[in-house]
């Protein structure tokens, strides 16, 4: 038998003591975890510096590096959101609606938990207690496989979760981690219909695409963030120049980072000048069209950091300090460009007028759509979900930013009192 199937099986005896732990359970095992953590927090960090060392020594860029790194803010962001998943209603035993039939049945739709979820994901280490706290407040036992440059630190973060499960008296292998680095097991893992109920990829388009098209078992795909923001004729330049920035530069590493601006020609003039001078300074490399070039100033063109933009650029998930930059007439022009470019992740137009703002909203077809704010914000604890499972740009049960619900399915619940079907 193989070390995936012995991990099913007992994934799927956890889940049928978990499907009917009480709230008050779930929620004390995720207290025990985050007490956990903080007790293994030298030995977490040291590992996950030892991690960091290695991607390093490899030649992972940093954008990339920043990604795997625990700090002491993403450290305590683990703990509180352990608390903050606690502190959730549980979607698991609610009634969604109830009704009579014709012939007096009482019909109720109910949430249940899936069962057994597979997540596979790269780097962010993070995405392990994530994972293990929302699985296991919505009652699914959950395995995870993580990249193989976080392995020291995921392995060492499963300690404080096994800690956790063991305080709490709950089954040990209601979560675990694929420890192994053999890519087959990755297959393996998505051909094991007869254990795993779903699977979620977690990371770039390269993984996300090989989990959609050799996965047995259905998957709730998460997507690549191609996200723009499009800024509109008479919108505040500084207001829109500091959104830029920071939808760019706060984590360039991340889904939700801007990958392609649009800006209105006639709010081009002074943006461009003034945009690229605050961008350069946080040394982002900028990709622009013609006519976005011909605004830029000697000083600016000069820079090598400049470069002309290709088609490729337009469709291109940089995560890293690079911009695509782009002129446009008007917003039915960026809202085609999106449409034609866009993965479905997050967009966000920069405008004073309600019109234009009602037209992106309607006609962008993305998980996220916003009005002058950062495409940052595309995150489950920023939704007020605790935490995320991942960010779905499919169109199926879950989209956008998947939290406790979106980790349950529904069970019909019939109460009769003698009927038979005529």
């Amino acid at each position: 038998m193989s070390s995936i199937q012995t991990m099913g099986i007992q994934a799927r005896a956890a889940a049928r003591i978990l499907r009917t732990s009480p709230t008050s359970k779930k929620n004390e095992l995720l207290y025990a975890i985050a007490e956990a953590l903080d007790t293994y927090k030298l030995d977490i960090l040291a590992a996950n510096a030892e991690d960091i060392r290695r991607a390093r020594e490899a030649g992972i860029k940093e954008s990339l590096v920043e990604r795997l790194s625990l700090n002491e803010k993403n450290f305590s962001g683990m703990i509180s959101g352990l608390h903050d998943v606690a502190a959730l209603d549980d979607p698991v035993g609610r009634t969604d609606s109830a009704w009579r039939n014709y012939a007096g049945l009482e019909i109720a739709k109910k949430r249940i938990p899936i069962g057994v979820i597979g997540i596979i994901y790269e780097s962010r280490p993070n995405v392990t207690i994530d994972a293990a706290a929302l699985c296991l407040k919505t009652g699914n036992a959950v395995i995870l496989k993580g990249g193989s440059d976080a392995l020291a630190t995921n392995m060492a973060l499963m300690k404080a979760v096994k800690e956790g499960l063991s305080r709490v008296d709950l089954p040990s292998d209601a979560v675990q981690l694929v420890e192994s680095t053999d890519r087959s097991l990755v297959k393996e893992l998505l051909e094991a219909t007869e254990y795993v109920d779903c699977v979620i990829p977690r990371g770039g388009a390269g993984l996300i695409q090989f989990v959609v098209q050799n996965s047995k078992v259905p998957v709730i795909e998460t997507g690549a963030g191609n996200c723009h923001i499009f800024v509109d004729e008479g919108y505040d330049i500084q207001n829109a120049s500091d959104i830029i920035v920071n939808a760019k530069v706060q984590r360039p590493g991340a889904c939700n980072a801007v990958e392609t601006v649009l800006i209105h020609k006639d709010r081009a003039t002074t943006l461009i000048p003034m945009m690229t001078d605050a961008l350069l300074a946080q040394n982002v490399t900028l990709f622009l069209s013609e006519s976005a070039m011909a605004l830029l100033t000697d000083t600016q063109k000069s820079n090598p950091a400049i470069h002309p933009a290709t088609e490729d650029d337009w469709k291109t998930e940089y995560l890293d300090f690079k911009l695509a930059v782009k002129l446009v007439d008007d917003v039915a022009e960026a809202v085609d460009h999106i449409e034609k470019y866009s993965t479905g992740h997050s967009e966000s137009i920069l405008t004073d007028s309600y019109h234009h703002a009602q037209y992106f909203l309607e006609n962008i077809d993305s998980s996220a759509v916003y009005v002058n704010a950062s495409t940052r914000f595309t995150d489950g604890a920023e939704f007020g979900f605790g935490a995320e499972i991942g960010i779905s740009t499919q169109k199926l049960h879950a989209r956008g930013p998947m939290g406790l619900e979106a980790l349950t399915s529904i069970k019909y619940v019939i109460l009769g009192d003698g009927q038979i079907r005529k």
